[in-house]
């Protein structure tokens, strides 16, 4: 048997219940690392967008799903991290492309801007596409080494 996959999540109080979505929904498909909020109480986006982050920085996952309201401050705290390419997606073609293209490896989601269904489709395109490599590598390479 295959050792499922962890993945780490992280989301401020605006995302907590698609965060909770998302871990029933996918309990059988990853392991997650999952760094919080707890509640809706509310809670500073930045808080979770960097402890994702330093999750992948000090390898307890390859991958992730941050989620706040909009999807925005959460990954601009996330991408601040050299490990993180987090990309905020709002549908599936912006998933597919994240990876294809980009090789991402956090997905942002803004919880108040998409719906349940729509997110899980983002979740399924973006953890099942591989990075098409190619004439995207060094591409890639640039946002890795800041040049």
């Amino acid at each position: 048997m295959t050792a499922k996959p962890t993945i780490a999540i992280a989301a401020d109080h605006g995302g907590f219940f698609l965060k909770q979505a998302i871990l029933t929904a996918y309990a059988a498909r990853f392991d997650f690392l999952d760094l919080g909020t707890n509640s809706e109480e509310s809670c500073n986006y930045a808080d979770y967008g960097h402890a994702l982050a330093e999750a992948i920085e000090r390898g307890r996952a390859r991958q992730g799903i941050i989620i706040c309201g909009s999807g925005i401050g959460i990954s601009i705290a996330a991408n601040r991290h050299k490990a993180v390419r987090a990309a905020l997606c709002a549908d599936v073609t912006m998933a597919r492309f994240a990876r294809l293209h980009n090789d991402a490896n956090v997905l942002a989601l803004g919880a108040r801007i998409i719906g349940q269904q729509v997110a899980f489709d983002c979740v399924d395109v973006f953890f099942s596409t591989a990075f098409e490599g190619g004439r995207h590598e060094a591409r890639v390479e640039k946002l890795n080494t800041g040049i």
